[in-house]
């Protein structure tokens, strides 16, 4: 099928796929379509499955028009929700908040929740769900309207302004006196090093994403912290979503809901023009944006 592009995704993890080094997955290579998720309209099929007309989120990369077998493609539901938000809190991002705090974490009732990266897609998905599994959610965002937003908007419990504190241990016993049970991590580097100081027995780490050092031109050195998790007894495993593709539509189901129910907000940042996909990309590390990145290309039909 012929499809084309009405919103194009950015995320983190695309910084990662520009390195020319061993990962989860090839590196986009010099001259290639570079790799991404939109939203887009079917303009002919060739596919029983899908027809002209259907909006589509699929894997389709930084392209105005793209052509699929229909391999990992999925129909909208716009009826729930815009159809942008397939590449947000009913898309990949809802989904990696959705597995790696459930089961990755294991949260439960009365656990203190703490996730880095708080206001962007993954992170205020990730307190919204804590908060409805009886969970107290703690915040970690850059400046004051992003801290604003998680405790208005998303209902975090408290949060943590890392750009107006030196002391990121200080500002998490204040908030957390009774320590850390999860840590969804999103950024790395000192705010996780902190985060280590304070877990709770047998506390439960879910390594998202390491964002604080993605441009880093080697490694940086902090403090090692194994000695905590000995301590805690704690368990850290990093995870992909795509860990849990075979169980996406329970997910998806279950974030619908949510969202109708108005259990779970979600804000886009859209930019406009797909001449501005580099520019929003870039964003993303200097801490632009609030909520879901997207790049709106074109209107359906």
């Amino acid at each position: 099928m012929l499809v084309r592009a009405l919103y194009l995704s950015v995320d983190p993890y695309m910084r990662g796929r520009l390195n020319a080094v061993r990962s989860y997955a090839p590196y986009v290579e010099i001259g290639q379509v570079m790799v991404g998720g939109g939203v887009a309209e079917v303009v002919e099929s060739k596919n029983s499955n899908f027809q002209a007309g259907d909006i589509v989120n699929l894997p389709m990369g930084w392209q105005e028009y793209a052509i699929s077998s229909g391999a990992g493609a999925r129909k909208v539901d716009s009826s729930a929700a815009p159809v942008s938000t397939a590449v947000g809190v009913l898309g990949m991002p809802g989904l990696t908040a959705y597995f790696g705090l459930l089961d990755v974490c294991s949260v439960k009732a009365g656990d203190t929740v703490v996730v880095s990266g708080a206001a962007g897609a993954v992170g205020s998905t990730v307190g919204q769900i804590a908060k409805i599994k009886g969970a107290r959610a703690i915040g970690i965002a850059g400046g004051k309207v992003k801290v604003d937003y998680i405790l208005n908007e998303c209902g975090f419990d408290a949060a943590i302004d890392y750009k107006s504190t030196s002391d990121y241990a200080a500002a998490l016993r204040e908030v957390c006196p009774n320590r850390v049970d999860v840590y969804f991590d999103n950024v790395g580097g000192p705010i996780a090093d902190a985060v280590l100081g304070h877990l709770n027995t047998f506390a439960r780490i879910a390594i998202c994403g390491q964002i604080s050092g993605a441009n880093d031109a080697k490694p940086s050195q902090g403090p090692r912290m194994y000695r905590h998790l000995l301590v805690a007894r704690a368990r850290m495993q990093g995870f992909l979503v795509f860990d849990f593709e075979k169980r996406y539509p329970e997910g998806l189901a279950q974030l619908t809901e949510w969202v109708r129910d108005g259990k779970l907000k979600f804000h886009e940042d859209v930019i406009e023009g797909f001449e501005n996909m580099p520019r929003a990309l870039i964003g993303l590390f200097t801490g632009e944006n609030i909520g879901k990145r997207v790049v709106k290309v074109a209107s359906a039909r």
